[in-house]
């Protein structure tokens, strides 16, 4: 697998679950005192997995992960749990085939933590920061698919504004992307820190009001083109609603906006009446089929932050299944 962690250091240091504390509350009435299953679709290191198998005995946990070096740390963590955990190597927008593969019709619960993972991020050779020079490569299932640097290197101009803006939200969309297909006329791009560098000298820095590294915005769009993530997700979670049993629950954490937007979206439109204006009365099929169990997004604590500064983007929504769809 990739590299940077010595033999020292434990793999519950590279992971400190967000929010753990408040995922167990949300979802416990899904999954105690019954025998459950639940989905984790972002397995990652296994953290928020490991407290949840201690934390309910009777639950099982089927993790989904595209990243192969995550799978494989995660079952070493959890190697003590045995057969309570089964681990797929699958983009988690597989819910559906994943599940009737295993020959399981319905879930308790399903834990949504998106993103990029803390060891995606601390991994030199991953390309996902840009505060040391990387292989421009930024996928998650670094065995397969197009890098970043692909994207960098042969899209075209239109192409780059377009994902720079949509998917970075980025003020300096085009001036980027045309210091790119300049640049690369005579370079290629390779490294994380050489395109990093480029954008520094594009985007100007504002007192008092430019905030983060000047390149965030276009390594956070990169990283979504790359792997898909947007696409993946809208595909998800109407997924991961079907599966779940009357009773069951979901729970998201988003780290930026486009992802809670479609979170916000789905959860939304599930949780009211999709019956006309019109209509004397709601037939049974336009009936909501979710409740939602916080008011709006939570965000982690002061505290939380304090401890785990990666906490600080996070934003949390769940909802109960209350009836299947018709």
């Amino acid at each position: 697998m990739g590299g940077g962690f010595g033999s020292d250091m434990q793999i519950s240091d590279l992971h400190e679950p967000v929010m753990l504390d408040r995922c167990i509350e949300l979802l416990a009435p899904a999954i105690e005192d019954r025998d459950a299953i639940m989905i984790d679709c972002t397995l990652g290191l296994g953290g928020h997995t490991e407290s949840f198998l201690n934390r309910f005995p009777n639950l099982r946990v089927i993790g989904l992960d595209r990243d192969p070096n995550a799978l494989e740390l995660a079952k070493q963590r959890l190697a003590s749990f045995g057969d309570r955990v089964t681990f797929c190597h699958v983009v988690y927008d597989q819910i559906e085939e994943t599940l009737a593969d295993l020959g399981v019709a319905k879930v308790d619960a399903v834990l949504m933590d998106l993103g990029v993972s803390s060891m995606q991020l601390d991994e030199k050779d991953r390309g996902f920061a840009y505060s040391y020079p990387a292989p421009l490569d930024m996928r998650m299932d670094n065995s397969q698919g197009m890098t970043a640097a692909d994207v960098v290197n042969t899209y075209d101009e239109p192409e780059l504004v377009k994902i720079f803006k949509e998917f970075g939200e980025e003020r300096f969309a085009r001036q980027i992307a045309r210091a790119i297909v300049i640049e690369r006329k005579s370079e290629a791009f390779a490294t994380s820190t050489q395109l990093a560098g480029l954008i520094v000298k594009v985007v100007p820095f504002i007192p008092g009001k430019s905030s983060g590294h000047p390149a965030k915005r276009v390594f956070q769009a990169l990283r979504i083109e790359v792997n898909g993530e947007l696409d993946a997700l809208s595909s998800a979670v109407p997924q991961a609603l079907d599966a779940l049993r009357v009773g069951g629950r979901i729970l998201v954490l988003s780290y930026q906006s486009l992802e809670d937007r479609i979170v916000k979206r789905a959860l939304g439109a599930a949780s009211v009446s999709s019956a006309p204006l019109d209509m004397p009365i709601e037939l049974p099929e336009h009936a909501p089929t979710l409740r939602l169990v916080v008011r709006g997004a939570e965000q982690a604590s002061e505290q939380e932050i304090s401890a785990n500064p990666r906490s600080a983007s996070v934003r949390l929504r769940a909802a109960e299944k209350i009836r299947q769809a018709a």
